[in-house]
């Protein structure tokens, strides 16, 4: 478990991690998300004791991480796959952060062979392309088979063979009771891996959710309406409150407000026939979006909420 109270960061007159509380539970995948400048990389050096707070605290185990003493066999962590010795195999590399911390050395194949790089385990990791340093990373990470992994950006440059491997082992890990927390800007890989959402904005906490709660609370979420007669049922959803938004590129409505089951009833008992009557569910980036909207540090022209016609 990793618990964080009031935790705080500022560096001179930037305010990095603003009185951040949270648990990260075992047993799940929690997915760490916030827009560029939010904070999440500096809470987790935080976390790993690479940074002291300005105040608060933050655990792991119920005990700071510098305090530790193995601290391999109890947090696993992946923050940049290239901070390694560039002119060591990935087996060396592997065997001298064993021997450092009293890992036995079988360990170090077992890693290799879970990663997928047995056959490159000789190789010099400095002329690893970006997808191998992250497996190495991560077998890093997994050294120790500890009961926490941290990681950030774990499917930077892999394939879509590796992005599936790296989905399926986080929710192992999980499913076998280690705590698991991991950032992305990928929201549609996050949607599928994650359980559970800690979005940060701005260094302060926007929510700490179940992904398909985050998801549920999304404007985005609606009911798509196909009728003959769409300003008859128009007319009858204004009488009972629905918001109706008539999406002219198929005929169809956009309705909020109502659920589809009293959607349908009241089309029925006033005999208005439906073509197509079906839940549209908003995808986590239009979630994500909306809850970030006022807490993007930097804006591109052409991106929503600048003025810009996207």
């Amino acid at each position: 478990m990793i618990e964080a109270k009031g935790l705080t960061k500022r560096y001179g007159s930037t305010l990095a991690v603003d009185n951040l509380s949270f648990t990260i539970e075992p047993g799940r995948v929690t997915g760490f998300l916030g827009p560029n400048g939010a904070g999440k990389s500096t809470t987790m050096r935080l976390i790993l004791g690479l940074d002291r707070p300005t105040s608060g605290s933050v655990t792991v185990n119920g005990t700071p991480y510098a305090k530790h003493r193995r601290p391999l066999t109890e947090v696993g962590a992946l923050l940049e796959a290239k901070a390694i010795h560039g002119g060591r195999s990935a087996y060396n590399h592997l065997l001298a952060i064993a021997q450092t911390n009293h890992i036995d050395k079988k360990r170090v194949g077992e890693v290799l062979e879970l990663v997928g790089l047995s056959a490159r385990a000789k190789q010099r990791a400095g002329n690893f392309s970006l997808g191998m340093g992250q497996r190495l990373g991560i077998a890093t990470a997994l050294l120790g088979d500890p009961s926490i992994l941290i990681l950030d950006e774990p499917v930077n440059g892999l394939d879509p063979e590796g992005i599936l491997w790296i989905r399926n082992l986080l929710k192992h890990a999980a499913a076998q009771g280690k705590t698991v927390f991991v950032s992305s800007h990928l929201m549609s890989e996050m949607a599928l891996t994650a359980d559970h959402l800690l979005v940060i904005g701005r260094g302060r906490l926007i929510a700490a959710a179940a992904t398909s709660e985050v998801i549920e609370l999304s404007s985005g979420n609606h009911v798509r309406v196909r009728t003959p007669n769409p300003d008859g049922l128009t007319r009858l959803l204004d009488d009972k409150g629905a918001s109706v938004t008539r999406v002219e590129s198929d005929s169809s409505l956009s309705i909020h407000g109502l659920t589809i089951e009293a959607i349908g009833e009241l089309a029925a008992a006033n005999g208005v026939i439906l073509h197509e009557l079906s839940p549209v569910q908003a995808s986590l980036e239009e979630a994500f979006m909306e809850l970030t909207e006022d807490a993007v540090e930097y804006r591109a022209p052409g991106t929503a909420g600048d003025g810009i016609p996207t």
